[in-house]
């Protein structure tokens, strides 16, 4: 029976290499700093982050144990280059090892400037930037907010300069300005102040101005983190940024309403200089003055030119009072002749008697009454003569009707010559009044009075001339005509 081949190579199980590998890892490298990209990244919900490193040539797991989150010092983010400081380890589940990181921070300014600029570019798209977002900053604020460190300089020179030029109440915001979780106080610190209602305790303010001193790119990155530019996007209160020096640009300068080169020039733009105001206020008052006093001037040389076209305004009253009293003195003295013409119109008017017209009706009716007897009589006469012809012979009818006819004749020629058609025929008129009653007497026709009269061709109307003309054109009287 052969035996087993005795080996010199040590057995190991594979929990033990496992282990040696780990400690000899850890052994060799100790702490380690490993520049790369970061990708892969994700964020599990037990609070650990797990994600790569990679180069050209090679990329390593690495993985953040939630203990150490907070304290990384900025979080990581895919696509950035950054310096993760760690352990390396060993993952004995899946024989892999990984790198264990306790900090990260950006590999240079070269990396954290491509940050910047991707996040500029993708606001810009959203129209963060545009210029119709902004909002006027108020004349002269009531109330100032300010976020800022409650430590240092800063505050200072805000609350110093605001005091100097117009002293106005100010409401500090205090916020870590560097380090992790800066940005997140920033932001709820922005939205905080926006959230504040008017008329409440606390009052309102009117403008806000985000500050910070001066320092390197990675000092200042939490202003140009998105959930600070985002949060100061959506301020509706007017807000200044004023972060770093004069050549320092982040971009929550790009989102705010106004942006200062350091914070005392912040606080000389949220309110303006009490001196300028009044010297200001004084020269807009002299020259308020200067304009009214040319305008009394200019109305007063207007007035006293119209003047001079105005009429005499006394001499114009004394004539319209002159011709007052005349009118009121001819007055009485018209209205007495008024009323004594229509009294005399009066007095000529002569309204017949009742009995008068009763007796005119009653003669022409008894002279309807006689012509109807006459005609009547006539035609019985007539009968007679008919009856009497048919009884006779026809000669001795004829003599009778010759006998008859020569003695209509002779009554025709003496009716004629009766007749007040013949008279007027000869040039003489028939006067009658308007209701056709003759007037045979000038003593019985009014002034006024409408006529009648009666030519042999046709009939005129007129009006009878006053009294007193009548007497004097009077004629002898002519005696009647019918």
């Amino acid at each position: 029976m052969d035996t087993p081949a005795v080996s010199n190579i040590p057995e190991y199980a594979v929990s033990d290499l496992a282990g040696a590998i780990r400690r000899t890892l850890e052994g060799a490298f100790g702490r380690v700093r490993v520049r790369g990209e970061i990708t892969e990244m994700k964020r599990y919900p037990s609070g650990h982050i797990y994600l790569s490193l990679k180069d050209a040539d090679a990329k390593i797991e690495a993985v953040i144990w939630k203990s150490a989150v907070r304290n990384l010092g900025t979080l990581p983010e895919n696509g950035v280059e950054m310096i993760a400081t760690g352990r390396i380890s060993t993952y004995a589940d899946r024989s892999k090892y990984q790198l264990v990181i306790d900090r990260l921070e950006y590999a240079g300014e070269g990396a954290l400037l491509a940050r910047i600029e991707a996040l500029r570019k993708r606001l810009l798209e959203e129209g963060l930037f545009e210029e119709a977002r902004k909002k006027p900053i108020p004349r002269l604020p009531r109330v100032i907010g300010v976020v800022t460190s409650e430590k240092g300089a800063v505050i200072q020179d805000i609350r110093t300069t605001i005091a100097r030029r117009f002293p106005r109440h100010i409401i500090l915001w205090p916020v870590m300005v560097q380090g992790q979780g800066a940005a997140e106080q920033i932001a709820a610190a922005i939205r905080g102040m926006d959230a504040i209602p008017a008329g409440g305790r606390v009052p309102r303010p009117d403008v806000l101005i985000v500050a910070r001193g001066g320092g390197s790119l990675e000092d200042l990155m939490a202003f140009n983190e998105e959930i600070v530019l985002r949060a100061a996007a959506a301020c509706s209160i007017p807000l200044i940024s004023a972060v770093g020096h004069e050549t320092d640009t982040t971009l929550i300068d790009y989102v705010s309403d106004r942006r200062a080169p350091t914070p005392t020039a912040a606080a000389e733009l949220a309110v303006p200089a009490r001196a300028d105001l009044v010297a200001s206020l004084a020269q807009t008052g002299a020259r308020l003055a200067q304009a009214t006093a040319g305008l009394l001037n200019a109305t007063r040389l207007r007035l006293l030119r119209a003047e001079r076209g105005l009429p005499d305004v006394p001499a114009r009253l004394a004539q319209s009072r002159q011709r007052l009293d005349d009118i009121g003195d001819r007055l009485p003295r018209a209205l007495v002749s008024l009323l004594d013409r229509r009294r005399q119109a009066i007095a000529a008017l002569r309204v017949p008697h009742p009995r008068e017209g009763i007796l005119a009706r009653r003669a022409a009716v008894q002279a309807l009454s006689l012509r109807l007897s006459a005609a009547w009589g006539r035609q019985r006469d007539a009968r007679a003569t008919a009856r009497a012809l048919t009884r006779l012979s026809p000669a001795p009818v004829q003599a009778l009707i010759r006998q008859r006819r020569a003695v209509l004749d002779g009554l025709s020629a003496r009716l004629d010559s009766a007749s007040y058609q013949s008279v007027l025929a000869r040039g003489f008129a028939l006067v009658r009044d308007a209701e056709g009653h003759a007037v045979t007497a000038a003593g019985r026709v009014a002034p006024g009075q409408a006529l009648r009269l009666t030519f042999a061709d046709g009939e005129v109307r007129a009006h009878a001339e006053g009294a007193a003309a009548r007497k004097k054109s009077q004629a002898p009287e002519q005696g009647s005509l019918l």
